[in-house]
C-alpha cells in the first residue's frame, strides 16, 4: 500500500483523515470527472475522489459531504494505476493550479476526451460520425497569460505570488512553476521582492502576465520586451514606488501597467508608449497585436493548431460569406479572410472589436472583413437578419455557450423574414456541456448532423477541457479524405 505523499501530495495526510489509513473507505476508481478527480460510488453516494485514477483501489477521506455525493481526498493507494507518475512541481498538491501531474500526458488527453464524449451522450444523446484525433502539445512552460495572486503574509515571511492553494482562499508558497512560460516562471520570486518593497504592499492583490510570442518583432525588427505585467493596485503608488517599478521593468525588460479599477481603466507605467504585444499565425501570414488586458489564448502553440484544424474544418473558400461570432481580435477572422472568403466578425467588448478592425488592416485584410460590437447573449432571428445570410459559421463562445445563437437559426423575424441557416457550423468550446446542451439543439431541432468532433489540450495539467466540433446541415456531404492533423512539437 502506497500513501498520498507518493502519488504527488506534497504535505501530509488530510487533516481528518485517522493515522491508521486501514480504517478509511476503500473505494474502486471508475473514471475522472471533469475536474480531473476520481469518480467512485459507495453506499448509494458518488464520490469526486482528488488525485484518484481510473483502475485504482484507494483509501478516502471525506472533505465535504452532500445527500447524493461527496467530496474527498485519496489517502492511501492499494492498487496503483498504470498511468501514475511522480509530478513534476514540487507544489503540487498544495498548489491549485494544476490537478492532474500525476497523470501521464497521453491519459490526461485520453481522460478529456471520454469527457467530451460523456457529455455529448448524457447531455445530447448524441455521438458524432467521427471523433478527431485529439490536438495536444508541449506538456511544460504553455502559459503564456495567466492571472497571479498576491498577498502579504507576514507570518510566511512576507510577499506570495502565485495560484491560490488547492480549495483555499489562501495563496501558495511558490518559488518555482512548471507550466508557467519560463520567463513569467522566472519573475516569481523577483516579483515577491518587489510588491514587499512597495508602500501598498497590501494593496496589490492581482499581477496579470501576458507575454509576447518570441517570433514576433517590433518595426524596425527589434525584439519585442519579453512580456507585460499588470498590477492591480488598490491604492496610488508614491513616487519612490514608481521608480522602483520602473527600475524593475528595465532590469527584467518587462512592460508594467497599473490597473486602479476594472481592467478598462490599466494604463503603462513603464515604458510611457508600450509596444503591443503579438503573436503569430504563420500558416496564414497574419500576426495578431493584442494589449496585456485584451484576451488571448494562453497556449500560443496549442492555439496555432486549433485555427489550422478549425479552419480545415471550415474550408472557407473564395468568394463565401462567413460569420466569426464571438470573434474576439480575430483569431478565427483574419486566417479565414487570408483564404479568400469575406467575413463579418461580431463580438460583444467593443475595445476588441476595435483591435480585431486594426489587425485586420495590419495584415492588409480589410477589404475582406468587418467587425461589429454586439450582446449574442441576446442574438434572436432579427439578429441574424440584419447581418444577412451567410454560407458558413464559425463560433467560438466563452463557457456559457452560444444557445441564443444556435435558437435564432431558422427561425422567422418579427417581419416574418426566415434567414436561410449556414450550410456548416464549426463550434470552438471551453465547456463541454454547454456545447453539448447546443449541439442537442443544433441536431434535434435545426436539422443539423454532428459529423466530427474532438478535444483540444489547452490546459494540460488541468481539467479544462476544449474542443472542436463540425456541424453540417446537409448530411449527405462527404468527410474530408485527410481531416487536418498537425501537431506542435512536443
Amino acid at each position: 500500500m502506497s500513501t498520498a505523499r507518493s502519488f504527488g501530495r506534497r504535505g501530509p495526510a488530510p487533516s481528518g483523515a485517522p493515522a491508521d489509513p486501514s480504517t478509511l473507505p476503500l473505494v474502486e476508481i471508475e473514471s475522472l470527472d471533469q475536474d480531473g478527480r476520481g469518480v467512485a460510488h459507495l453506499d448509494g453516494k458518488t464520490l469526486f475522489v482528488d488525485g484518484a485514477l481510473p483502475g485504482e483501489r484507494v483509501r478516502i477521506s471525506s472533505y465535504m459531504r452532500k445527500p447524493t455525493y461527496e467530496f474527498a481526498e485519496t489517502v492511501a493507494i492499494e492498487r496503483r494505476s498504470p498511468e501514475r507518475i511522480e509530478p513534476r512541481c514540487p507544489h503540487f498538491g498544495t498548489c491549485g493550479g494544476c490537478a492532474m501531474q500525476h497523470v501521464q500526458p497521453r491519459a490526461q488527453v485520453a481522460a478529456k476526451q471520454r469527457v467530451l464524449e460523456d457529455n455529448l451522450m448524457h447531455i445530447s444523446k448524441l455521438r458524432a460520425g467521427m471523433m478527431l484525433s485529439p490536438i495536444h502539445g508541449p506538456s511544460w512552460h504553455y502559459r503564456y497569460r495567466a492571472r497571479l495572486s498576491v498577498r502579504l503574509v507576514v507570518k510566511k515571511g512576507g510577499v506570495l505570488v502565485g495560484f491560490h492553494e488547492k480549495r483555499s482562499s489562501f495563496i501558495a508558497d511558490m518559488r518555482e512553476c512548471h507550466v508557467l512560460a519560463p520567463v513569467v516562471a522566472d519573475l516569481l520570486v523577483p516579483l515577491r521582492t518587489l510588491v514587499a518593497s512597495l508602500s501598498i504592499a497590501d494593496r496589490m492583490p492581482q499581477i496579470e502576465v501576458a507575454v509576447t510570442d518570441p517570433r514576433a518583432r517590433a518595426v524596425g525588427a527589434a525584439p519585442l520586451p519579453h512580456c507585460a505585467l499588470v498590477f492591480r493596485n488598490l491604492a496610488p503608488l508614491t513616487p519612490e514606488d514608481e521608480a522602483l517599478m520602473r527600475s524593475f521593468a528595465d532590469t527584467h525588460r518587462v512592460q508594467v501597467f497599473l490597473q486602479p479599477k476594472g481592467p478598462e481603466t490599466a494604463f503603462p507605467l513603464h515604458p510611457s508608449e508600450p509596444a503591443l504585444l503579438e503573436y503569430r499565425l504563420p500558416e496564414f501570414g497574419v500576426g495578431l497585436q493584442f494589449s496585456p488586458t485584451e484576451f488571448t489564448q494562453v497556449n500560443h502553440a496549442i492555439n496555432e493548431v486549433l485555427v489550422r484544424r478549425a479552419i480545415g474544418l471550415l474550408d472557407p473558400k473564395p468568394g463565401e460569406r462567413i460569420a466569426d461570432f464571438f470573434c474576439g481580435l480575430g483569431n478565427f477572422s483574419l486566417p479565414i479572410a487570408s483564404l479568400g472568403a469575406d467575413v463579418v466578425g461580431v463580438e460583444g467588448a467593443k475595445s476588441l472589436v476595435a483591435r480585431a478592425t486594426s489587425n485586420a488592416a495590419r495584415n492588409g485584410l480589410a477589404a475582406r472583413t468587418r467587425f461589429e460590437a454586439g450582446d449574442l447573449f441576446k442574438a434572436d432571428a432579427d439578429t441574424l437578419a440584419r447581418l444577412g445570410r451567410f454560407d458558413k459559421w464559425l463560433v467560438d463562445p466563452p463557457r456559457d455557450g452560444a444557445l441564443a445563437l444556435i435558437k435564432a437559426i431558422g427561425e422567422p423575424t418579427a417581419s416574418g423574414v426566415v434567414v436561410p441557416p449556414p450550410t456548416r457550423i464549426i463550434y470552438v468550446s471551453c465547456n463541454p456541456a454547454t456545447l453539448a446542451r447546443d449541439a442537442g439543439l443544433l441536431v434535434h431541432t435545426k436539422g443539423y448532423v454532428l459529423r466530427a468532433a474532438g478535444v483540444v489540450n489547452m490546459f494540460p495539467h488541468t481539467g479544462h477541457v476544449e474542443s472542436v466540433a463540425w456541424f453540417e446541415h446537409d448530411p449527405t456531404t462527404p468527410l474530408p479524405a485527410a481531416l487536418p492533423d498537425p501537431q506542435p512539437p512536443e
